[in-house]
């Protein structure tokens, strides 16, 4: 994967060779220029949607989380490209576009080091029609099929030993044919072999759906729901 690393300075463009990119597609204001910021999505920072409306990309940059989020907003410790978030994530969705899984796709990635820190940013592709579980089940409930093809995805990817750090009802996506698609693979990894780290990841999404059922006036979920899910998931 040498050939997707260029180095400029203090930075570090990662992509594939036959694609022509610049530094500037990692900035906002780039594509404001140029009339083509399509939209965001403000939860806890901001998410772009950027480039031609026939093939929209997500930009995002990576942020702290957590307390020491309140402290320091986006700097990491700098120990070397192969160990940056956006390096490993990157190399991580070509490994699952590779194995052909229900992901989204990368398109680039970003990494400027400066001293004992580095930020960066991650371009993707947009998930055609792609619509998260909580915007869905806010608005009216989902299908036992659906259900099932949810667990069916989540199975597909702990068969591939593939484990998501932060499996939740926001980070699953129904695309525009209602196949199920799962984003965001900060800090995600290929696991040596199945473990503890499977149930843990399906514990984590029930208490997910469960904050949200909470938190929200109006969420569809319920325990039938969970069942279909792990129906699928087993089957």
């Amino acid at each position: 994967m040498g050939s997707h690393v260029r180095k400029l300075n203090n930075q570090w463009l990662i992509a594939p060779p036959t694609l022509d990119i610049s530094s500037e597609w990692f900035s906002p204001s780039y594509w404001q220029q140029q009339g083509k910021i399509l939209g965001e999505s403000r939860g806890r920072n901001v998410t772009w949607f950027v480039g031609e409306k026939s093939h929209p990309m997500v930009l995002r940059h990576y942020y702290r989380g957590g307390l020491i989020g309140k402290l320091v907003n986006d700097s990491y410790f700098f120990s070397g490209l192969k160990s940056t978030r956006a390096y490993r994530e990157y190399m991580l969705l070509k490994h699952l576009e590779q194995q052909d899984l229900p992901a989204c796709r990368v398109v680039a990635a970003r990494v400027i080091a400066s001293g004992l820190t580095y930020r960066a940013d991650l371009l993707m592709t947009m998930v055609d029609g792609g619509k998260d579980l909580v915007a869905l089940l806010s608005k009216g409930r989902l299908t036992a099929q659906q259900w099932q093809s949810i667990g069916a995805m989540i199975a597909t990817f702990h068969r591939h030993l593939v484990y998501h750090a932060d499996l939740n009802a926001h980070n699953i996506l129904l695309d525009g044919h209602g196949a199920p698609v799962l984003i965001d693979f900060d800090r995600g990894e290929v696991k040596p072999q199945q473990g503890p780290w499977c149930q843990s990841n399906l514990d984590r999404l029930l208490r997910s759906f469960n904050k949200e059922k909470n938190k929200l006036s109006q969420f569809h979920f319920d325990d039938a729901d969970w069942q279909s899910l792990m129906q699928g998931y087993h089957q």
